[in-house]
């Protein structure tokens, strides 16, 4: 793999992370960098038991790709996400798998809705205070 498809890649596991954070609510971000094994998914999201494989590729080889996510989600529910340039994001999962990724999701958003609940009701924002040590003036330290 040269450097340009691999710097693509990269630059497409960083975009689907914010697409998935901005479609679903979620915390996502990269995998390979935090979990370094060959078997670790592309992309870790905040959603229980799935398996996130990212393909940012023009020439998209849907069951090689599905099958590559299969034998790496172990027992987790195996996804892929593509995008080709100019075309929206498309998720990929098998048909019997479906109904395992909906009970999955309906327990992220329900998950996500307590927390928002319980931030509202203690007056916890989830923002953390600004950094005082920074000027008010250019947002830049001493």
């Amino acid at each position: 793999m040269g450097i340009f498809s691999r710097n693509k890649g990269k630059a497409g596991e960083r975009e689907l992370a914010h697409e998935l954070t901005r479609v679903l609510g979620v915390s996502a971000r990269r995998g390979v960098q935090f979990q370094g094994g060959p078997d670790s998914p592309d992309v870790i999201a905040d959603i229980p038991d799935v398996h996130i494989e990212c393909k940012r590729t023009e020439r998209f080889r849907l069951y090689d790709a599905l099958e590559q996510a299969v034998e790496d989600a172990g027992a987790n529910i195996p996804v892929v996400l593509h995008r080709q340039n100019r075309k929206p994001w498309v998720a990929i999962i098998r048909l019997d798998d479906l109904p395992k990724l909906v009970r999955s999701m309906e327990s992220t958003v329900r998950s996500n809705h307590e927390n928002i609940k319980n931030m509202a009701d203690t007056g916890n924002s989830g923002l953390q205070p600004p950094d005082s040590s920074l000027k008010e003036t250019n947002g830049k330290p001493d």
